[in-house]
This record gives C-alpha cells, sequence and structure tokens, in this order.
C-alpha cells in the first residue's frame, strides 16, 4: 500500500504550482492566447499541461507552500508571466494603431467593427491589419516560440530566483514606446501616399474653385486608399516579422 504525507504532498504541487501561475499569467495576456474568443478554461488547461511537463526540470524553491514566502513567490511569477504576455502583446497592438492611423487618412475612420481579438470596436482597416498578422503569428509558429520561450525562462529565471528587477521594468517601459514607433514605421508609406492624394486635390481646388471637392474628392480618395492598402499589405507583414523578432529577443532579456 502507498502512502503519501502532507510533505510530499506539498513538494509534488510545488513542484509545477510555480510554473503554472507564470504560464497561466502570460497566457491570458498574450496575444492569440489571450483573446477573448479563446475560453479562459483553454488557457487554464493549456498552461497546465506545459506546467506538468517542464514542472520535473525547473528548480523547485526550498519554501512552505503555504507560506507568505510562498505567496511572494506566486506574486512575482504572475507579474513576470503579465510582464512577458504585455511585451508581446505591445507587436500586434503598434499594428492595429498603424491600421487606425491609415484609416484616418484614407477617411475609414467612421468604419468601426467588433475586434474578436479584444470584443471592442475598431476600425476595419486596423483589424484588417491585426488578423493578417495573426495569420502571419501562427504560420511562422510564433505560438510555439512563445511556449518555447516561457519555457526557457523557467530555467533562466527560476521561480524563487527573484522577479524582475529596476532595469528589466524599465527596459519594459522603453518598449512600451514601440507602439507609437511601430505604428508609424508601418503606417508611414501609406500615410505618405494619401498626403500626396490630398495635396493633388488642394492644387485642384486653387486651379478650378467652383469643382466641388467633397462630392469628387472623397470617392477618389477612398479608391486611392483602398489601393494603398492593397499594396501596403507587404510591407505590413514584413514589418510586424521584424518587430516580432525585436519583442522576441526583448523577452530573452527579461528572462536572463
Amino acid at each position: 500500500m502507498v502512502t503519501v504525507n502532507a510533505n510530499e504532498l506539498l513538494a509534488f504541487v510545488a513542484s509545477w504550482f510555480f510554473s503554472f501561475v507564470r504560464i497561466g499569467a502570460c497566457l491570458m495576456v498574450a496575444p492569440v492566447f489571450g483573446a477573448g474568443y479563446v475560453p479562459a478554461r483553454v488557457r487554464l488547461v493549456l498552461a497546465f499541461a506545459i506546467a506538468m511537463l517542464v514542472g520535473p526540470l525547473v528548480p523547485v524553491p526550498q519554501v512552505d507552500l503555504l507560506s507568505i514566502a510562498s505567496a511572494l513567490i506566486t506574486v512575482q511569477q504572475i507579474v513576470i508571466g503579465v510582464a512577458l504576455g504585455f511585451a508581446l502583446q505591445i507587436v500586434f497592438d503598434a499594428v492595429g494603431l498603424a491600421g487606425q492611423l491609415l484609416a484616418n487618412s484614407i477617411g475609414l475612420s467612421f468604419a468601426f467593427n467588433q475586434d474578436p481579438l479584444r470584443g471592442v470596436s475598431t476600425p476595419v482597416v486596423g483589424q484588417l491589419y491585426v488578423l493578417l498578422v495573426v495569420l502571419t503569428f501562427l504560420a511562422l509558429d510564433g505560438h510555439l516560440a512563445l511556449i518555447e520561450t516561457l519555457v526557457d525562462g523557467l530555467r533562466t529565471l527560476p521561480p524563487g530566483a527573484g522577479g524582475l528587477g529596476a532595469n528589466a521594468l524599465w527596459s519594459l517601459v522603453l518598449w512600451s514606446g514601440q507602439v507609437v514607433y511601430g505604428a508609424l514605421a508601418v503606417a508611414l508609406p501609406g500615410m505618405t501616399a494619401m498626403l500626396i492624394v490630398n495635396l493633388a486635390f488642394g492644387v485642384m481646388s486653387r486651379a478650378a474653385p467652383t469643382l466641388n471637392l467633397f462630392a469628387v474628392g472623397f470617392p477618389v480618395t477612398l479608391a486611392f486608399g483602398l489601393v494603398v492598402v492593397l499594396l501596403s499589405l507587404p510591407a505590413v507583414q514584413s514589418g510586424f516579422v521584424r518587430l516580432a523578432g525585436e519583442a522576441f529577443a526583448m523577452l530573452a532579456a527579461l528572462l536572463r
């Protein structure tokens, strides 16, 4: 007859609990995994499965699971997981913001649709860009790269070794500026093209003051804008791939 005492049971739970907390916190915030259409139970089951697989390979802190020290380590793992998911989510937010900026230039800022990723209303161009980069992320096995980064991080920064330091948190704050920088890098070519179109209409209004620009300019601007959106899709993908590579490098730096 096999007997298990309380200490052995707590040691077994501790072998995967801290890993589960970090992985679960990251998946709740990370793009694709943290989308509104992904049930919370799916994220929890996936986090539990990964934690059970990597738990025996992760150093376990020698603390009582029901102590204050264990609660502090749990909070540290939540902060680390949320920081990792937030750093990667910045890339997707940058692409969505780029679509919104381009929509304002085209004249489609009034065309809103329900974003399935977050459950909020966003301009259709921004939603198109986000769906495009989500498919690109999955096609390039970005979801597997995220899981691999989490598993490697449990070895380089195991639970109980300390949370994110001041330098890491400051790097994360600076990384949040990629929302604006990445959005401008993706949307600037299209915005420049639409600026040239608007300047051309300005010259036409000076040459033909009787021309009704509101009746003629909006359809032409919209037609040129749709062409710009079509031609800018490869640039959006390449820009997203570059930002995603920088994001994963950022994650690896945080987990050193």
